[in-house]
């Protein structure tokens, strides 16, 4: 399977800025989208789209900060990389407090932009594979029938085979048998990594609904 195309979109106002930003960003090998405002932005399909958001300040109705905490509100929020003719300290703090990539002031160097984008097109990837991986792992739990989740349970407690056979009343050979349909419909390799796959899915918070904490 080929890797999707990430995408930078460009949330300006001014019309020249959007032609020449779109020009950098395609002869640098982008794939680009603009937008003259945060509603049209909005309003675009950007489902499971890897990518960027270079964005200005300063905008007609709701401006690049509000656009920002909107986005964080919706969880689709893509790495921003916030330019500015207007800034100003208070500004650029906020906007990377919020997770923003960098804060540019214009003018600004093609070559501080373009890595600026480069460093936010690589959170989105990492950010990417991670929500893939912790998909992946939450429907090989679901393979498991609710007595294999019950072992897993205690597996994630840190418990071995003689503790969890007396837990739940049966014979120390069932619970071999269990423990190895768990780990093998997980993919797990080991405990280490099978612990290491139920953090990833959060799979000891309470609201998980699992109720075992993982040990340590």
């Amino acid at each position: 399977m080929s890797e999707i195309q990430p995408v930078v979109f460009l949330v300006d106002d001014d019309p020249s800025i959007r032609k020449s930003l779109h020009r950098l960003l395609t002869v640098s090998g982008f794939q680009v989208k603009t937008f003259s405002s945060a509603q049209e932005f909005l309003q675009t399909d950007r489902t499971d789209t890897p990518g960027c958001l270079i964005l200005d300040v300063r905008l007609p109705g709701l401006d690049g900060l509000e656009l920002q905490k909107v986005l964080a509100e919706q969880g689709t929020a893509p790495p921003i990389v916030f330019i500015t003719g207007h800034g100003d300290i208070p500004m650029s703090v906020r906007a990377m407090k919020a997770g923003a990539i960098d804060f540019l002031s214009k003018p600004f160097s093609e070559e501080s932009l373009l890595n600026a984008v480069e460093l936010a097109i690589e959170k989105s990837r990492r950010e990417s594979a991670l929500t893939a991986d912790i998909a992946s792992i939450r429907r090989r739990l679901s393979l498991l029938t609710p007595r294999e989740m019950e072992v897993l349970k205690y597996v994630a407690a840190g418990q071995i085979n003689k503790q969890i056979a007396v837990e739940m009343g049966v014979v120390e050979k069932t619970i071999k048998v269990h423990r190895s349909r768990v780990m093998h419909k997980l993919q797990a390799k080991s405990i280490a990594d099978l612990v290491r796959m139920l953090e990833k899915v959060d799979w000891s918070n309470k609201s998980s609904g699992f109720g075992l904490p993982l040990k340590g």
